[in-house]
């Protein structure tokens, strides 16, 4: 053997170059989702908008009517400050899960198409997707923490430094289930449907207008606990309220669970449901 041929440079193994490729993937798919969701102001403006309704229409009509009973917020908390999480809460799953609906538009259009045929493996198209959603709806959860003085909460820097992973927690799991849907889903009306279908129930059920801990009818309870939602709102609550919050934690057979423990319930769920997403992505259409 020559010192030419010793000195060939060798080429790196199939697998690295395969998960290099899939890695670009990820980080295009995620990049094309942001930008797209930052060009686009008028969406940017509806989903702040709709929460900032909740807040200050809703909350301020169910306070005035709940003037009086406002004792079982425990600590003289009103009920704007209340369901101000709630209202995080909800900003995170419309845009989590609304965002997927970019799958079934690419989808119509060929877009996916041409992606999905891409030499880089289809997990990596739903781990980008996934990312993607999360990251938008952690954006729109996190511009709604400048309405805190609005209600009269008080944000330490240290409040927001924990609401960051749990925002994005809740953002990964909810995002994770758009996708899971959006792979399944051949047409933009059957996919707002299913959406307008979940969204409003977990939305309800994860305690954002009312306490989990009130004497609710056994049946709306087992509901409540199983709602993936309500494991990231009462975390949000906690962090934001304190000590108040604190005394309005999620239960489950009696026992307040720490937050760390509803993390991992969230983050275990979107790691499922991103799993289901993979699935599907795999499935030839």
């Amino acid at each position: 053997m020559t010192d030419h041929a010793l000195a060939a440079p060798v080429a790196p193994p199939r697998s690295v170059a395969a998960r290099g490729a899939n890695l670009r993937g990820v980080y295009i798919i995620w990049y094309r989702d942001v930008l797209r969701f930052a060009r686009d102001r008028g969406r940017l403006i509806v989903s702040f908008a709709q929460p900032l309704l909740y807040l200050l229409i809703f909350g301020t009509g169910l306070s005035s009517s709940l003037r009086g009973a406002s004792g079982g917020f425990s600590g003289g908390l009103q009920y704007q400050q209340f369901i101000y999480p709630g209202v995080i809460g909800m900003s995170v799953l419309f845009t989590a899960m609304f965002g997927a609906m970019s799958i079934v538009w690419d989808r119509e259009f060929g877009f996916l198409k041409e992606v999905l045929v891409a030499p880089i493996s289809r997990a990596a198209v739903a781990v980008g997707k996934t990312l993607g959603g999360a990251t938008q709806a952690s954006i729109q959860g996190l511009i709604m923490l400048a309405l805190a003085p609005v209600v009269g909460v008080r944000l330490t820097l240290v409040n927001v430094l924990e609401l960051i992973p749990m925002i994005f927690v809740l953002a990964f799991a909810l995002s994770a289930v758009g996708v899971a849907l959006g792979a399944r889903m051949r047409s933009l009306q059957g996919f707002q449907m299913v959406m307008n279908f979940l969204m409003m129930p977990m939305f309800f059920l994860s305690g954002a207008l009312f306490p989990l801990s009130a004497n609710l009818p056994a049946w709306m309870t087992v509901l409540t606990r199983l709602d993936p939602a309500a494991y990231g709102v009462d975390p949000l609550r906690r962090a934001v309220l304190g000590p108040a919050g604190d005394r309005l934690g999620l239960t489950l057979f009696g026992q307040t669970l720490a937050v760390w423990t509803e993390e991992a319930l969230v983050l275990g769920f979107g790691l499922l449901m991103l799993a289901i997403a993979i699935r599907s992505f795999r499935q030839r259409d």
